[in-house]
Order: C-alpha cells, then structure tokens, then sequence
C-alpha cells in the first residue's frame, strides 16, 4: 500500500469515528491494546516509578477505565531490558503502543521501524552525575581520563554526551563504562567506577552517605534533560484510530489531574510508595511546576530535541543515518483530546532554546 493510499485510509478512519464507533471499527473487532514500556516494575505485581503520565496512567488503571465498557483487556508489558527491548518487541508485532526514550525510538525509526509519537511522557526529565564522597570529583569538567558508568542505548546517554559535549569532552576522552542503572550504582559503592551518570536513585545513594551529586540537567539546561514520549504503530493506528484517540484523550486527562498544584502532595505521597521515598521525588521536582514535567505537548522543544537526538545517534554510529523527525509526531489525536477537553493553552509549551514560548 503506497503511504498517500493509507493517509487516506487513516483520515477516512477519522472522519467515520465522528459518525460512531460501529462504523470505525470496521477492521476487525479489537479485544486487547498491549502497551510495552521501557523499564523494569517493582515487585511481581509491577509498579512504576514516579515521573511520567504513562506511569500514572498505569497505578490509576485508566486505560483500563476508558475501555472497560467495550471489554477490551489493556495488556502492559515491562522490559528490564529497557529501550532496546521494546524495540525488539515493536519489531515483532508484540506490542501496540510504546513508552520510552528518545534514543530507542530513534534508533528504531533508522532502521525502519513504523510508529507515530502520539504525546510527550515524561519530558524534561531529570539527569543527575554521582560520585564517589572522596573522589574530588566537583564538575563535569572533573571527568576527563575518569572511569564513568552510563547506561548506553538509553536516553540517559545522549543527554549525559550532550552535556559532556558543551564542556568540550568527548566519549573518547571518558572511560565510558555501559552499565545498566541498578549495576551503575553498585559499581560506585564497590568503587570500580569513579562516577555515574543516573536518575532519583543517585539521591538514595546520596542519603545513605555512599555518593555525592555534583550536577543536575536541570538546573544547568533543559537541553540536557532527558525526554519520554508515548508512540503507537502506524499499522495500530491505522487499523483502529478511534482507540488510539482514547488512550491519548485518557492521557490528557491524567496528565491534567496530577498537573494540579493542589494535588502535589498526594501525587509525591503516591510516588513515595513504589521504590524510593517520597522526599526524593520532592528533590526531583525542585524548581519546576507539575504542569511542566507532566507536560504531554508535543512541542517545539521536544522536537528540537529528537532532531538534536537523531543527529549525535548517527554522529556516535549508534544509526546509520539519520532518520527524519518532524513527520514522526502525529499531533492530530492530542489536538482532538485538548480541545475536547477545553484544555488548549494549559501546559506551557517552551522553544527549541529550552525557554518557554511567547
């Protein structure tokens, strides 16, 4: 089927879900919508950390909410293996709908794979450098000829070589170790690395007096913090439209009750139950408003930063060429879902510079 055929196809799909679900889903009856996400749970009955919509989308059993009249069961998988797994996944038709990274997802659009970006999840995404308490480590700058741990393949390492890059180090002027973050810590309590590039849990180490942090993404530059989204496949899109509109009005709706200020606390008294302490969640959010992490925009700085992305991918020979970005966010279903909502102009949407938009 040529792409200008199924871009007919998918718009007839939009303009039929107005007429009635019955004439939509002409396809073939949908029963399960099976959403991949790119981390591990906590527990054998998994639970996501904090920080994303998709995640508390998960522990509020929304989608599951949204399609329960129609029986449709919402299959989650999580993958410990992360990014790459979800990948692997998407590649063997066993999910639907993905939330990770950026880098995957890039590396995923080099090679072929076909998916739409539907909403952000999880945007401007704290990054954090630890170190050993008595390493003299103070600054990025600190880390030339040092052995560092970080997690490749994740969108954890474009935003630490970003970072590494405006202070004029190279990956090859580091001695870059690839460590997933559960072993990335273990290595800096056991000192076979001087230092770690990680998320909250550099906090919990922190706390227990076995690392110091020495920087932040986000109080240095938005550029260097780390983006989600959630992407769905062009042949789920196509074949059944009118559920990917659900999920991603579904989304607009959780990203708009935990946006609210006044819920703050009971949104960090949630994330307090799943593996870290509420207080370090609070640390996290430091300086920034909900409404900005729990932004689902799909905005210019957002885009901006997978173009950046897909750039230093294929730079690193992560792709072997770099794929084309603008037409892989899908903004229709998101519009639908704000104005349907009467929520256009609530999240703030910020500029390639990482500053907010006039």
């Amino acid at each position: 089927m040529n792409p200008r055929h199924r871009l007919g196809l998918l718009a007839l799909a939009f303009t039929l879900s107005a007429a009635g679900p019955a004439r939509a889903q002409s396809v073939e009856p949908l029963k399960t919508i099976r959403i991949g996400v790119a981390t591990g749970g906590v527990g054998s009955n998994p639970v996501r950390h904090g920080g994303t919509t998709t995640a508390l989308a998960y522990t509020d059993g929304a989608f599951e909410e949204a399609f329960r009249k129609d029986g449709i069961e919402i299959q989650w998988t999580f993958f410990k293996g992360a990014g790459p797994a979800v990948n692997e996944a998407l590649v063997n038709r066993q999910i639907d709908f993905a939330w990770q990274g950026d880098l995957p997802s890039i590396v995923a659009r080099a090679n072929g794979v076909k998916t739409k970006i539907i909403a952000g999840s999880g945007v401007r995404t704290g990054l954090y450098l630890a170190v050993q308490p008595d390493s003299g480590i103070q600054k990025l700058e600190d880390l030339r000829g040092k052995r560092v741990a970080l997690f490749k393949g994740t969108n954890l390492h474009l935003a630490a070589v970003a970072a590494l890059a405006a202070r004029g180090l190279k990956e090859s002027d580091l001695k870059l170790i690839n460590l997933d973050l559960a072993s990335a810590r273990t290595a800096l309590i056991n000192k076979d690395v001087d230092a770690a590039f990680d998320y909250v849990g550099a906090f919990d180490l922190r706390d227990k007096g076995l690392a110091k942090i020495v920087w932040s993404a986000a109080a240095d530059n938005y550029k260097f913090t780390r983006q989600t989204h959630l992407l769905v496949t062009d042949d789920f899109a196509a074949k059944h439209p009118q559920a990917v509109q659900r999920i991603v009005t579904t989304l607009v709706k959780v990203a708009h009750r935990h946006s609210n200020e006044a819920n703050r606390a009971e949104l960090f008294a949630q994330w307090g139950k799943t593996e870290y302490p509420e207080k370090i969640w609070r640390e996290d959010f430091i300086g920034q408003p909900l409404r900005v992490r729990l932004s689902p925009l799909l905005d210019t700085f957002l885009v901006s930063r997978y173009k950046e992305a897909a750039k230093d991918a294929h730079a690193l020979k992560l792709t072997r060429s770099v794929p084309e970005i603008d037409s892989w966010f899908d903004r229709r279903y998101l519009n639908v879902a704000l104005k349907e909502l009467k929520l256009e102009g609530y999240w703030p949407a910020y500029g390639a510079d990482g500053q907010l938009s006039q």
